[in-house]
């Protein structure tokens, strides 16, 4: 494929967006099927404390998706997006086989560590390439029905996995269905998937969007739209960790059963999941700054709510603006990375972002473990949210406001003439 044959574009690019729409829901069923059953797992084959179990699974799988992530980016210099894509799918082949057979926790932490590796090689790689496809036009629907489609897959096999280990008496069955999703990906991605170098060098002959000088730096704080975006992400995962691993503590300290906290927490995810897919949409004909800094200060708020109120009825309504505060700023935050870099640069970039949201998977997992302990669980989810709040308002300060879909033309403006020196890769 030539230059001047790669076309971006949704309509004009349909089959391998949607292909690798399939390959997103592949990459969000391998680590669904862990989070339904991996305390159970602990607690009834290891002996061990749910509760220690599910925050030493997030640690190594937010520490292993986090540095894949970052290594995606640095990379994708080197090697292809589908070269990329595929290592990741490389990685996924041993992650049910060692939970099948785990002889101690041991292996179940190695098969995590090696998920999120999958997690970040697989899914920032099919982001980019999504970006590389659809062009400006319709960039924050794609990133909308990409998260959609990942955590839709999520939530899926959760189910998939939960009906699989009550059927049939054995939990390590609920892996069943992993060797299955990963050798999928791989075929998919050996014999289908195409790379989208052209379309890079396309996009890059006609973009007016500045080369960064430090990719790093600027990804991570210097840049007025992509620090923000990055402060953001990272707070938005912290309170993701918090829900998940405190979320359910404080609900059996409000005296709900097991059956109304199950539906309680299905709630946040599954509205952020769906809600994605008209966020997105919104973000291509309204100002991406302000679905950002709304959505933060909606989910802060409603993650607030939780500390103050034990009615039902209210825990519901919070808990659904939680996931709707979350899917306004879910693909936002990819759509503006992708605005405001240049083709070269965007998945380096992005997988500085995705380092550092990811990272927050950390924060919010030591937070639930010690400071739960420390100043009760309701505490800490008030102190997640009051943070949601702080990080919005700091953005609404310091983000430029710029026309939808064009977002980085006027912010460099003055920084055309980088265009001519290399930049920085870190």
């Amino acid at each position: 494929m030539t230059n001047g044959s790669a076309q971006s574009g949704l309509k004009e690019n349909a089959g391998q967006f949607w292909l690798l729409m399939l390959i997103t829901g592949f990459v969000g069923s391998m680590v669904g099927l862990e989070r339904a059953v991996i305390p159970t797992l602990a607690e009834t084959v290891f002996g061990m404390n749910g509760h220690t179990a599910v925050l030493s699974f997030i640690v190594a799988f937010g520490l292993a998706k986090s540095v894949a992530n970052l290594l995606m980016g640095q990379l994708s210099v080197r090697y292809t997006r589908k070269q990329l894509l595929l290592a990741g799918w490389l990685f996924a082949l041993p992650v049910p086989w060692l939970l099948l057979y785990a002889g101690n926790w041991w292996w179940v932490i190695v098969a995590n560590l090696l998920l999120g590796i999958n997690q970040g090689l697989a899914w920032t790689s099919s982001i980019v390439m999504t970006i590389d496809l659809v062009g400006e036009k319709n960039r924050g629907l794609a990133m909308g029905i990409n998260e959609f489609a990942g955590y839709l897959a999520v939530g899926l096999a959760s189910f998939l996995a939960g009906y699989i280990a009550s059927t049939t008496g054995e939990i390590t069955y609920a892996f069943l269905p992993g060797i299955g999703f990963s050798l999928a990906g791989v075929a998919l991605t050996l014999f289908v998937v195409r790379d989208t170098h052209a379309h890079v060098q396309a996009e890059s002959a006609k973009s007016l969007v500045a080369l960064l000088p430090s990719v790093w730096k600027d990804t991570t704080w210097r840049h007025t739209n992509l620090g923000p975006v990055t402060l953001n992400g990272f707070v938005t995962k912290i309170n993701d960790g918090v829900l998940w691993g405190l979320l359910p503590v404080v609900l059996a300290l409000k005296g709900y059963s097991l059956v109304e906290i199950g539906l309680l927490a299905g709630v946040y995810p599954a509205v952020w999941g769906v809600g994605q897919l008209f966020t997105g949409r919104l973000g291509d004909s309204f100002s991406r700054k302000q679905m950002l800094c709304l959505g933060m200060l909606v989910q802060g708020v409603a993650i607030a709510a939780l500390y103050f109120t034990g009615s039902y009825l209210l825990l519901l309504l919070a808990l659904a603006a939680v996931g709707a505060g979350t899917a306004m700023v879910y693909p936002t935050f990819l759509t503006l990375v992708a605005d405001n870099t240049h083709p070269r640069q965007r998945s380096q970039s992005l997988g500085i972002f995705r380092f550092w949201r990811d990272f927050g998977y950390v924060g919010g997992a030591v937070a639930a473990g010690l400071f739960s302990d420390l100043f009760g669980a309701e505490v800490v989810l008030l102190a997640a949210g009051i943070l949601a709040i702080g990080a919005g308002v700091f953005s609404q300060i310091r983000m430029v406001q710029q026309p939808p879909g064009n977002d980085a033309l006027d912010l460099n403006k003055t920084k055309r003439k980088e265009r001519k020196a290399p930049a920085e890769t870190i």
